[in-house]
């Protein structure tokens, strides 16, 4: 209603698109806290020697809720392009396009691995084939895909980025993450990009010209236009709940309090069970306590030319690739400026305090290029 007001905690797009949608409806007065002097979060993007980049590779989906689309598509207008999907895995030494695509497979696929799906859907088909074998990552896409893909593919990659082994990972990470997790998904996904067959939106992306943090540099400009009040360089201290909850905050090393009636977080949890008082309930504090996170660090390589390959992304479950993706941020969007340079960026899947974290920067760059 007019008059409550709400205290957003991040500035993400989750925060400055939720605050957004409060103001246009006149249904608070909003006020969203970030600690960064930028919004967008994971999802932002900055200038690297007048090139756009992303934190990490993100694009925006076809599947991306209609009425949450076309909301982007009226703020970013002909700043939002549709782009073809075109990466390539390392498997095995070769390059096999991605998303897949049949005569791709029939040509570049090594012959063994071939042999192996094979041999794999025609074990499925035998009695007894699709009986659970546990409950776990490894298990769900083993029952799934068969070990030749799991094996050459998916549990390297998993054991990559998280960092534990396939069957320590919970079967909701195969369920939410692994969109082909079936041999007859995967075939239909790759004959969808067939012309003929080709399903709307199959094989696309939507981008921003500017980079992905574009979209949430968007929805705050519409926010403050409605009215919000987007405070950067704020650092929340703490959340005292009550009537109205009183939010700590630190600004240039000046501390302040801010009343709200209601406050909707999307920092990390963890963070957030620290900041309330009084304190959570023990056991959801102790939850907090055991949660723990998968860092990762960003690696950027300026190249003195226009570009480095055609392909946005190249993925690497193989071991002895300490990276699981590269991308090219200028491909993303189809950007030819500036002519003479782009951008890789390296995606280096750690442990906070671990050896690649203490890694200095000339060795993380050795690391790229090799």
């Amino acid at each position: 209603m007019a008059g409550t007001r709400v205290a957003i905690l991040g500035a993400g797009p989750a925060g400055v698109g939720a605050a957004w949608l409060l103001q246009r409806r006149g249904a608070a007065d909003v006020v969203v806290l970030e600690q960064r002097n930028d919004v967008g979060g994971n999802a932002g993007s900055f200038e690297l020697d007048g090139v756009p980049v992303d934190y990490g590779s993100h694009r925006l989906h076809p599947a991306c809720r209609p009425d949450i689309l076309n909301d982007i598509r009226s703020l970013l207008g002909t700043d939002l392009v549709d782009r073809p999907r075109h990466g390539r895995i390392r498997l095995r030494g070769r390059w096999i396009h991605f998303p897949l695509k049949p005569l791709d497979l029939a040509l570049s696929l090594p012959w063994s691995f071939g042999m192996g799906v094979t041999k794999d859907a025609l074990r499925r088909l035998m009695p007894g084939a699709t009986g659970d074998n546990g409950a776990s990552f490894a298990s769900v896409l083993e029952r799934g895909l068969g070990t030749t893909i799991c094996r050459d593919f998916y549990f390297p990659y998993a054991r990559k980025v998280w960092g534990v082994p396939p069957e320590n990972l919970s079967p909701m990470q195969a369920t939410r993450r692994v969109g082909a997790g079936s041999l007859g998904k995967m075939a239909r996904k790759a004959v969808a990009l067939v012309p003929g067959f080709k399903a709307a939106g199959a094989g696309r992306f939507y981008y921003p010209r500017g980079g992905y943090g574009q979209i949430s540099r968007a929805l705050a400009d519409a926010a403050r236009r409605a009215g919000a009040d987007i405070q950067l360089g704020t650092a929340v201290r703490s959340v005292q709940l009550g009537t109205p909850h009183r939010i700590a905050v630190e600004v240039n090393g000046s501390r302040n309090v801010i009343e709200a009636e209601h406050v909707w977080s999307t920092i990390p949890i963890t963070v957030l069970a620290r900041l309330i008082d009084p304190p959570a309930p023990a056991e959801v504090a102790d939850a907090s306590k055991r949660m723990s996170f998968r860092a990762m660090i960003l690696i950027y390589l300026v190249l003195d030319q226009p570009q480095f390959t055609p392909f946005d992304a190249h993925y690497f479950p193989e071991a002895d690739v300490a990276l699981t993706r590269l991308s090219e941020p200028k491909n993303y969007s189809g950007r030819t400026e500036p002519a003479n340079r782009t951008v890789l960026c390296g995606e280096l899947p750690c442990t906070v305090d671990d050896a690649l974290w203490r890694s200095s920067d000339a060795d993380l760059a050795t690391l790229v290029s090799e």
